[in-house]
């Protein structure tokens, strides 16, 4: 049986066989404040090519109670099974089905999700329909390449709100009909119903007006910064119409901040929808206003790319997530009065560390991988489909030239507007336009798994002359696991050239831009030249590499990280000695000692939060454990002496009192986190508001010093969903072995919490400085996990698999009971898939620590 699956051979026939036309669909929502199930009916109208056939549609839902094909009453209980509808009989020509069925409101993020705000006690709702979820709501044909139009009509309580796709109507005793969308896929349809806040603008240029709006809960209302949000939207109006030089195809564009949203955010098409943890309650660094943006841009991105122009079938995810997220910081970085020109730093900090890590994994795969049904792709939004596949386009930019490649993705959207695609289609554009024949690339790169290392070699005479400069590269074997071969294939790049000036500033005085391609390349053009203070390989970060410096190039960086003048160079050496890191080149100890000297003078706050977050990470997992705790405190005193010398009031210093607060261990320093608590102290210019209040709870829960009543005042002063999430983390963080049952049963062994809910438990729970209270769980783990994957949504499942992994007993143990399990549960690929992953990190996390122990 196939469960709630959905081949790719399936869908090809299916897609051979019918073209849909239309889709009306009735939904009865007047229950949703009590929850439950609601009424749906949809009637479609789809044309079958031969006559005599017979095909399914999908649906997922408690209760069919008609089935009518063609006039025709089917057996609901014959034809409905197995998440599928049966249509036998199908006629040459048009046919019309009407299903009625009760479907069910979720609280897992998938399909219609139903939220009470304890704010105000009124329910929220909205749609989250990627892969295959819109079958929770009404019957479809789900598959991206069946297009067709979609008109919703919804009755809703009084004084409620319906957004949709299409512009909002004005409802008549309380039901809200729609017009019918363009052509769009399944996947990208909406509803989002409740008595939401709203704030309303229009983009108008050069004749063109569309409407704007921005929707939150009225409890988030007071934190709204709309007009921030309206003039990114606009730069993205601005940017992407005259880059794609196509108008912006829909009718009107909401954004709508929804509660427990599993993703950053949803291309629904008009309508998109964002977690509304991008409503900020606290003070937050420029950092998270950056990340904002970028997750707004790249839902406007994908309204052509993705919305407008279409993939046929799944194995082109890559290109649709990989396209936004490369547009996401092309705009950021060159928009006019962008706040974020730096972005391609921001780029290089944290998806192209992304994308390095998740190339490493035993699950890496081609850039276009291949997809053979719903499950591959239900775990392939990952480092890869994202951030490898946007790191591989910013290199084709690069190659092709930037005005060849906005005219072929120009081309393509006029030639393929309401249409699906595959990317030779775009392939093909982009040939027109440069000239180049891009198989032989497409091939290396997209069809290849794998990073590769370039590292440079140098000769100089007695002068410091370059006598001698090439450029090696390496394709390392593939993870144990992986499919595939290593391969060497062709890089852009360019070759920084700095030196240090009379301030002792890094400053670039010269620059190479050349192909790199085999083994082995000459750069001639750096020969007779004087040797610079360092040479910087991938300068620009134009491609896809890991890169290593020199011996003196490292001798100077080393000692000189933060003098870069520019902080993209910067970020590339972080980078770069964090990858080293994690390969068990460089020793944790000497990671922290690197990041010590070099973090004061970082600039960037979106880099410092990584450091901080990685450093934290390399001691927990990378470090000896005989050297962990002294490694521990010699980072917290850091993270100390930084926030109080700290600019009053800055960026930095928030972060820093995140990053003490992560950590802080002696009782002196826990004694500082309750005075800042309770306001017996205070440093110059930090506000503890909610937000930093929690990180201090949280803390002072998981070591033992805040318990049950001390939590409970806190979600006292903030009885809010944010709230609740945060006293879950500390409930589950404390140290004691009734806690950690209490979390263990309430996600394990109870499927009653709500997804935002059960993330935030399983946060609390696992406390890296908790390894033993915590060992008696592995067993458990791997008894339970069967059962939970079975009887779980995906989104479920995963956090738990994922989540409650063993990841911090760091031992050859957990790597022996992983592969027993792996042998014995024969689990299907998806999870093999997240438990090989989660194995791999014992892995690199032992041999990360023999090399620590042996720096020693």
């Amino acid at each position: 049986m196939p469960g709630t699956n959905l081949t790719r051979e399936e869908a090809r026939q299916r897609a051979t066989l019918l073209t849909v036309d239309s889709y009306e669909i009735d939904l009865d929502l007047t229950g949703a404040q009590e929850g439950g199930t609601y009424r749906s009916v949809t009637t479609v109208r789809f044309d079958v090519a031969e006559g005599g056939g017979e095909s399914f549609i999908d649906l997922v839902a408690p209760t069919v109670h008609e089935v009518t094909l063609n006039g025709d009453a089917l057996d609901a209980a014959e034809v409905f099974q197995d998440s599928r509808i049966a249509l036998p009989g199908l006629l040459p020509g048009r046919n019309i089905l009407r299903v009625v069925a009760d479907c069910a409101y979720t609280n897992t993020g998938e399909g219609l999700h139903r939220f009470v705000d304890p704010v105000d006690d009124q329910a929220y709702l909205y749609t989250q329909f990627e892969v295959p979820d819109a079958r929770r709501v009404f019957a479809s044909f789900e598959q991206p390449d069946l297009k067709a139009t979609f008109q919703f009509t919804v009755k809703a309580p009084e004084g409620w709100t319906v957004i949709s796709n299409s512009p909002t109507p004005e409802p008549k005793d309380n039901v809200w009909e729609f017009e019918p969308t363009p052509r769009i896929s399944s996947y990208v349809t909406a509803l989002i119903v409740g008595p939401y806040h709203s704030v309303h603008s229009v983009y108008e240029k050069d004749g063109q007006s569309v409407p704007l709006g921005i929707y939150c809960r009225p409890s988030l209302a007071e934190h709204l910064d709309a007009d921030a949000i309206f003039e990114v939207t606009r730069q993205g109006f601005d940017w992407f119409q005259e880059k794609f030089d196509y108008a912006y195809p829909f009718k009107k564009y909401d954004q709508l901040f929804v509660p427990e949203f599993n993703a950053g955010a949803m291309e629904n098409a008009g309508a998109v929808t964002i977690r509304d943890q991008y409503v900020f309650r606290s003070k937050v660094t420029d950092a998270a206003y950056e990340v904002r943006a970028a997750t707004i841009l790249h839902e406007l991105a994908h309204m052509w790319f993705g919305d407008l122009v279409t993939m046929e079938w799944w194995n082109d995810l890559w290109l649709n997530e990989s396209f936004a997220t490369y547009a996401e910081a092309a705009c950021q970085a060159a928009a006019p009065g962008s706040k974020w020109p730096h972005s391609w730093t921001t780029f290089a900090n944290q998806m192209k560390t992304w994308a390095y890590r998740q190339d490493q994994l035993p699950s890496t795969h081609p850039i276009m991988a291949d997809i053979s049904d719903l499950d591959d792709v239900l775990v392939n939004f990952d480092g890869i489909t994202y951030a490898k596949g946007a790191s591989v386009l910013k290199q084709l930019v690069a190659y092709v030239g930037e005005e060849a490649f906005f005219k072929g993705v120009q081309a393509y959207f006029k030639r393929h507007a309401f249409g699906n695609t595959r990317l030779s289609d775009l392939l093909g554009a982009l040939e027109e336009t440069s000239g180049r024949d891009l198989k032989t690339w497409s091939k290396a790169w997209l069809e290849t798994a794998g990073i590769n290392v370039l590292r440079p070699e140098i000769e100089t005479d007695a002068d410091g002359v370059i006598t001698s400069f090439a450029i090696r590269q390496e394709a390392p074997a593939l993870p144990a696991g992986a499919k595939g071969e290593p391969t060497l294939r062709p890089h852009r790049i360019a070759i920084g050239a700095y030196d240090l000036d009379g301030a002792g500033k890094l400053v670039r005085g010269d620059r190479v831009e050349l192909d790199v391609d085999g083994e082995l390349t000459a750069v001639p053009q750096l020969v007779g030249k004087a040797r610079p203070a360092v040479l910087l390989l991938n300068d620009d970060d134009l491609s896809y590499a890991k890169v290593r410096l020199d011996e003196q190039s490292l001798a100077v960086v080393t000692e000189h990280l933060g003098d870069f003048t520019e902080s993209l160079p910067r970020a590339l050496c972080w980078a770069s000695a964090w990858d080293m890191t994690r390969d068990a080149e460089l020793a944790t100890r000497d990671y922290l000692a690197l990041v010590l000297s070099g973090i004061g003078k970082e600039s960037d706050i979106g880099v410092v939060q990584s450091l901080h977050r990685q450093v934290k990470l390399a001691i927990d997992q990378y470090a000896a454990p005989t050297a962990r705790e002294a490694l521990l405190t010699r980072w917290t005193e850091a993270t100390l002496a930084h926030l109080r010398a700290a600019e009053a009031g800055s960026d930095h210093q928030l972060a820093w009192a995140r990053a003490f607060a992560a950590t802080a261990r002696t009782p002196e320093q826990l004694d500082l986190l309750d005075a800042l608590l309770d306001g017996t102290q205070t440093i110059e210019g930090l506000a503890v508001d909610t937000e930093l209040r929690w990180a201090f709870v949280q803390r002072l829960a998981a070591v033992g010093r805040f318990g049950g009543s001390e939590i409970a005042a806190e979600y006292e002063r903030d009885k809010t969903a944010a709230g609740e999430r945060h006293a879950a983390t500390a409930r589950a963080a404390r140290p004691t072995e009734a806690a950690k049952a209490e979390a263990w049963e309430s996600v394990v062994e109870s499927d009653k919490l709500p997804n935002a809910v059960q993330e935030a438990v399983i946060a609390g729970f696992v406390q890296t400085d908790q390894r033993e209270l915590l060992a008696a769980y592995t067993e458990r783990y791997f008894e339970a996990l069967k059962d939970v994957w079975a009887s779980r949504s995906h989104e479920m499942a995963q956090q738990i698999a994922v989540g409650l992994y063993p990841a911090v007993q760091v031992s050859q143990d957990t790597l022996d009971r992983t592969d027993a399990w792996l042998a014995s549960a024969e689990p299907n690929a998806a999870l093999r898939r997240l438990v090989s992953e989660s194995r791999s990190g014992i892995e690199r996390a032992l041999r990360a620590q023999a090399a620590d122990a042996a720096a020693a």
